[in-house]
């Protein structure tokens, strides 16, 4: 019997060939179906609810498998991008269909060189600037904003020669996620940024002392781990952002820098990575906010000349 598929609320009947998914099937006909993951088991935007002929679409597979288990998905409920249907006739609904999921779906067609979310093992770095507040209210408001795009212009030099994207602008801080087109080289081109960045600061430290009396003391943290990459945003402006547990613990581990009195502290994640042409001065076995148990960190031995 030749596949027959039908499916809601498009109210569209559609031919489908065998070894044929739902998701390219729809996607070949012209329905704007939802599929954040790009169509590999890895997320359930693109879910159908079989409402007839169940037992003509092809088992789960173990990419699906896990996926529902993790959400708790009724038999019924399938992932259009792994389903294939042999012979009957199959009525499905998709129950993810607003404005809002129309118009992402049309920019993903759209740009197509955006990266959709996909998961990979980044090297993320915070870094920000100790008593930055106190600075800040110093100065006048434009003084300010010429110090920290002078500063953040060194930092972009600094985290481009090192294969770096910068993610985000935070303040006084920085968000830099490293391994996205190097990934071999993710986290010793983290540290040697690192390095560079606290160089550059005490190089730009003399202008500040004759401009303003003052000078900068940054603090970096880094962590390595698996993290989501992809663009998020509203149409006109998307960015590629990086999120997760990942993320998460970088975050945390700049911050322990206050508490330490450091300057770069790292995980044990970067140690591993890193092997023996990182040195350490010392580590510390710390409680992170928000996350469970101790954290081992490290205090990073800063170089007064560039890493090798």
């Amino acid at each position: 019997m030749t596949p027959h598929l039908y499916v809601l609320p498009d109210h569209r009947d559609l031919a489908i060939a065998p070894g044929q998914s739902i998701l390219a099937a729809t996607l070949a006909q012209g329905i704007a179906h939802v599929h954040a993951c790009g169509g590999k088991a890895e997320c359930s935007t693109c879910r159908v609810q079989v409402l007839e002929g169940l037992a003509y679409c092809s088992p789960r597979n173990a990419c699906e498998q896990a996926l529902a288990t993790r959400l708790n998905l009724p038999d019924n409920v399938r992932l259009a991008c792994q389903t294939t249907v042999a012979g009957g006739h199959v009525r499905c609904s998709r129950p993810i269909l607003d404005t809002l999921d129309l118009e992402l779906t049309a920019q993903e067609f759209e740009n197509p060189d955006q990266q959709l979310g996909q998961q990979q093992r980044v090297a993320v770095l915070f870094s920000d600037i100790q008593d930055y507040t106190v600075f800040a209210d110093i100065l006048p408001p434009y003084d300010v904003i010429h110090i920290l795009n002078r500063y953040f212009g060194v930092m972009s030099e600094i985290v481009a020669t090192h294969h770096g994207y910068i993610s985000d602008f935070i303040g006084d801080g920085l968000m830099v996620v490293f391994g996205l087109e190097h990934p071999a080289t993710a986290v010793t081109d983290a540290l040697a940024a690192g390095q560079a960045m606290l160089r550059s600061v005490e190089k730009l430290n003399p202008y500040l002392q004759q401009m303003y009396n003052c000078s900068f003391h940054v603090r970096i943290g880094l962590h390595y781990g698996e993290a989501i990459v992809g663009h998020i945003g509203a149409r006109g402006f998307r960015k590629l952002a990086t999120i997760g547990d990942t993320v998460n613990v970088a975050a945390r581990i700049e911050s322990a820098n206050k508490k330490y009195g450091t300057q770069f502290l790292v995980s044990e994640e970067v140690v591993q990575a890193a092997g023996t042409a990182l040195q350490v001065n010392q580590a510390f076995l710390t409680p992170l906010k928000g996350k469970k148990g101790l954290h081992r960190l490290y205090e990073v031995a800063i170089q007064t000349a560039p890493m090798e």
